[in-house]
């Protein structure tokens, strides 16, 4: 199982720790090559490199690794914080950079305010042979027995 995750201010990162924690799986962070600023992220500036990013769908921000052996994965949890109502497009990168065929795809997100809105839609043409799921927006500071009854729930129903 891989707990993989994009996060650009530390709140996903946590979530992401405690699901590693509640489920035993490896810990992957997606890391662009050029780190966010707060300027790059300051969404009221419509020349912000993230505004930008959104706003261009075939956008695809570089990501500074890989994850060794994708293929030795079935279960991966995949992490992001919402931006402008989906996942950032480095998540897009991720999913697009590995061959997930049959690979069940969980993800969860943090927010400040919107759900998933439209990741699902967004995400699944990254990653066309895979099976993803919404998973759960996991606000404040889950835990580690919320997180660990949430995936045992997931993987007892979800994975076949």
């Amino acid at each position: 199982m891989l707990v993989a995750y994009f996060s650009a201010t530390g709140t996903t990162e946590a979530v992401a720790k405690t699901i590693a924690d509640a489920t035993g799986g490896d810990l992957f962070k997606i890391k662009p090559v050029q780190t966010y600023t707060s300027a790059d992220l300051n969404w009221n500036d419509k020349k912000s490199r993230s505004t930008l990013e959104m706003n261009d769908k075939k956008a695809r921000p570089e990501i500074a690794s890989k994850v060794d052996d994708m293929s030795s994965y079935e279960v991966i949890f995949l992490g992001y914080p919402i931006w402008w109502y989906t996942a950032p497009r480095i998540i897009n990168t991720f999913l697009e950079q590995y061959d997930l065929a049959d690979k069940h795809i969980v993800l969860f997100a943090t927010s400040g305010g919107s759900g998933f809105e439209n990741s699902l839609t967004d995400l699944q043409p990254s990653a066309p042979n895979a099976h993803i799921e919404e998973g759960r927006l996991l606000n404040g500071s889950p835990s580690l027995e919320e997180v660990k009854n949430w995936t045992d729930e997931v993987l007892k129903h979800n994975i076949r």
